[in-house]
């Protein structure tokens, strides 16, 4: 499984900073001001063009022309799927790891190894306490920082093969086992929207929040 740890909770310790938007504002407005040399009016024609093609764009898909329709309850709730860190958004289920062993043996050793070691995809256990040394291992276990972005994301993508396939007790079966496996969880600890939310992962805590103020609450002062 990619690495989805940080979308959820900011950005990682020690992450940079970048970007070429600065450069490219700033040759635009170079660019705007040559258009004053003898002609004044030809430097700002293509910006009406592209005015007029936005207002042409935007007609062709206004009511006037019945194009498209509101979607329904149904598919709006079967499009919102987004469960965030704590919890929000999970749905009605539950599993263990026992139950989950099996479930994963036929949907995700192929890739991923018979007890999460990795394979033709990336490992989901160990790794961990080794996110400072010079080889890291980033796993479910050693660098996750909620268990809820691991239903979220095998919901969403797994098997890669043949994604959504899985039922919600599925789900949170494999999740169980997954979380076992990195001896976070018992073999036996029901998983479910109320119980993980509660999984405290290892790495919990090695994130900070991201107080650049573009993208980000500011940092208090």
């Amino acid at each position: 499984m990619p690495d989805r740890g940080r979308g959820q909770s900011g950005r990682v310790r020690g992450g940079g900073r970048g970007g070429t938007g600065g450069d490219r504002g700033h040759l635009s407005g170079r660019r705007g001001h040559s258009s004053g040399r003898g002609d004044h009016g030809r430097g700002h024609w293509p910006v009406f063009v592209l005015a007029g093609l936005l207002v042409g764009a935007g007609a062709a898909q206004s009511p006037t022309y019945k194009v498209g329709r509101a979607p329904t309850a149904d598919e709006v709730k079967a499009w919102s799927i987004t469960i965030f860190p704590d919890g929000t958004g999970l749905p009605e289920g539950s599993g263990t790891a026992a139950e989950g062993k099996e479930v994963y043996a036929r949907r995700c050793s192929e890739c991923h190894g018979t007890t999460g070691q990795g394979g033709e995809s990336s490992a989901l256990v160990g790794g961990q306490g080794s996110l400072t040394s010079a080889r890291p291992l980033k796993t479910v276990g050693s660098y996750w920082p909620y268990a809820t972005t691991l239903w979220d994301y095998v919901n969403r993508t797994m098997p890669f093969h043949n994604p959504g396939i899985l039922t919600d007790d599925q789900v949170y079966s494999v999740v169980a086992y997954v979380l076992h496996l990195n001896e976070i969880v018992g073999e036996n600890e029901e998983m479910n929207r109320q119980t993980l939310p509660k999984v405290k992962m290892p790495n919990r805590d090695g994130f900070i929040n991201d107080d650049r103020p573009d993208v980000g609450p500011k940092s208090e002062k």
